[in-house]
């Protein structure tokens, strides 16, 4: 197989905008927390007091000034400023700035988007007090105008920093200064002419400024970008085809089996797919549908009646679960076309997105052995994973998501599921790894990784590396709002530029917790947790019942798997790391 550079994966310029409905989620979830729970306690109690002071003492200049910001930060202002922004910026530098004006457009869309999703869920009523606005019909959380201010003006406060250096730094600090006042401005406005709750302004704040945070590491920032690819290619499996392994190729032909989701594989792609396999000299195909009965089709049946050179999946995770049990161990290789929800092992191959695109560079690189996991537990036969296994809060999310839903909105079906589920009690459970002592813990969810990158580039297990012959083991146990914000703020700073790739300096076996105990990890090779009660299971992002126990372990380097070719800074960077010897190699 020969490496072709430009169809490797590009590895997604803009992977972290798929933060945003995760963003959405925590919104929605705040906003429940602040018309829920919360709403009795202080500060959110005293909130109407603030309004009806504010109310009481309107008057002089401040009214107009009111008005104006708030004209300012209204949607039909915003959109004219933004469009005004944009064409400025193509027009002064002649088209130089295009990925200024694109980040400019998108931080204010996005915010916008994730706004409207939150105002969807969160129900909110105005300030009990005279309003000087038009009430608009959306909740009063979180305030759309500070929102859409903080992505206007605090966007272009981040083009003066990053692109104006060769101003006076007086004239920057001052325009930045500005830029950034307008929104708390924006804000007091709103309060005051009794259109929202102080909370609603500060949620507006924040959506804001997370909206500007995830665009501009998206789109501000390609040196990060290339990094990250770099360090995640250092990620990928470097145990190469053995001799053997060639032998065997060449013994065993170019005969491929082609295993096809019906639904996620529908006849467009099933012809790309046909296309690309002859390209790279696979004439011989043989094509299976799987079916709730058979999963991998007749993939067993398939394999054992002739020599197969290439199992091709087209499917999701549990497509290739399924058949990845199949050959795992015979040595024939499988590639990955990713059709499914999740196409988590995917994104950790760092294949690219599209179906067809990805089986181009997988067969254009080289393949190598990756360690896979197997599974046990009561009314669970030994069962093979290769991405992640886990009970409790992500098993709840992955059973209660709508197939509908997941048909049109694709994996953020599973962010609207697991809001459903963020005040899902406790678990009581105990942790035993390698045999060694049992540790009693209570957590909401525990995950057993091959693998560790969620979609959007989250590392859930930034030391899981699907070569290394351990699983890695995260247990999760937010407590309160402040507790899942922890959480998540720690697993996303993890994709920020200079932080280190570990979860924490200890040894292997402890990692420790983090995030003021809301994460703690391990690392095993086997590993036995036990559940006080019994709880739902899910196995590469399928749900295979309720039970009180799990126990994984890994089989190195049990499967050949297709990769695609090393990004050029990538292959130089992981030197070192492939002249050492492999983990798992033959």
């Amino acid at each position: 197989m020969r490496p072709e550079r430009g169809a490797a994966v590009s590895a997604g310029r803009v992977p972290v905008l798929l933060l945003l409905p995760v963003q959405a989620a925590l919104m929605v979830g705040v906003g429940l927390l602040v018309t829920g729970p919360l709403a009795e306690l202080w500060p959110l109690a005293a909130e109407d007091g603030v309004n009806r002071a504010l109310a009481a003492h309107r008057g002089g200049p401040a009214t107009p000034l009111s008005e104006w910001l708030s004209l300012l930060a209204g949607t039909q202002s915003v959109i004219a400023l933004t469009l005004l922004a944009v064409v400025t910026l193509l027009a002064v530098s002649r088209g130089r700035w295009l990925r200024e004006a694109v980040f400019l457009a998108v931080a204010v869309a996005a915010q916008s988007a994730v706004f409207l999703l939150v105002t969807m869920v969160v129900e909110r009523p105005r300030p009990g007090v005279p309003h000087l606005d038009p009430a608009p019909p959306t909740s009063s959380f979180p305030s759309g105008h500070v929102g859409a201010s903080v992505a206007l003006f605090g966007g272009l406060a981040i083009l003066v920093a990053v692109r104006l250096r060769g101003a006076r730094r007086w004239v920057r600090y001052a325009v930045i200064t500005v830029l950034v006042l307008v929104p708390v401005a924006v804000a007091f406005s709103r309060v005051y002419r009794g259109m929202h709750h102080p909370s609603d302004v500060v949620a507006g704040l924040l959506n804001g400024a997370c909206t500007l945070l995830v665009v501009t590491h998206a789109l501000l920032l390609p040196g990060r970008s290339r990094a990250a690819g770099a360090a995640h290619a250092e990620s990928l499996p470097s145990a190469r085809a053995t001799d053997e392994d060639e032998v065997a190729d060449a013994a065993r032909g170019r005969r491929v089996v082609v295993v096809r989701h019906p639904h996620g594989c529908g006849e467009e792609l099933a012809g790309r797919v046909r296309g690309v396999l002859r390209r790279h000299g696979y004439a011989d195909q043989v094509w299976t549908p799987t079916s709730a009965e058979e999963p991998a089709g007749a993939l067993a049946c398939l394999v054992a009646e002739a020599d197969t050179g290439l199992v091709v999946v087209c499917g999701g995770d549990g497509t290739v679960r399924a058949c990845a049990d199949v050959v795992s161990g015979t040595g024939i290789a499988l590639a990955v076309v990713p059709c499914g929800t999740g196409n988590l092992l995917a994104r950790n191959l760092r294949l690219p997105s599209d179906p067809a695109a990805a089986l181009e560079a997988a067969l254009s690189g080289e393949t190598a052995r990756i360690d896979v996991g197997r599974v046990r537990g009561d009314g669970l036969e030994p069962v093979l994973f290769t991405v992640m296994a886990g009970a409790g809060f992500d098993a709840a999310m992955v059973g209660d998501a709508s197939e509908r839903v997941k048909e049109r909105l694709g994996w953020a079906a599973y962010v609207l599921s697991a809001v459903r589920h963020l005040g899902d009690p406790r678990m009581r459970l105990s942790v035993r790894l390698d045999g060694g002592a049992v540790l009693e813990r209570r957590a909401r969810m525990v995950v057993i990784g091959n693998v560790g990158t969620l979609q959007g580039g989250l590392p859930l297990l930034p030391d899981a590396r699907p070569d290394s012959g351990r699983l890695e083991v995260v247990l999760l146990d937010p407590r309160g709002a402040r507790g899942w914000l922890a959480a998540a703020g720690h697993i996303g700073s993890r994709m920020l530029p200079g932080r280190a790739t570990r979860a924490s300096g200890g040894p292997r076996g402890a990692r420790g917790a983090v995030a003021g105990g809301a994460l703690e990890y391990f690392s095993a090779v086997r590993v036995d947790i036990r559940f006080a009660k019994p709880q739902p299971r899910e196995l590469d992002g399928d749900v295979v019942g309720s039970g009180t126990r799990l126990t994984a372990e890994v089989e190195p380097g049990a499967l050949r798997i297709c990769l695609p070719p090393r990004p050029p800074a990538a292959e130089v960077a992981a030197a070192p790391a492939e002249q050492a010897p492999s983990t798992v190699g033959g």
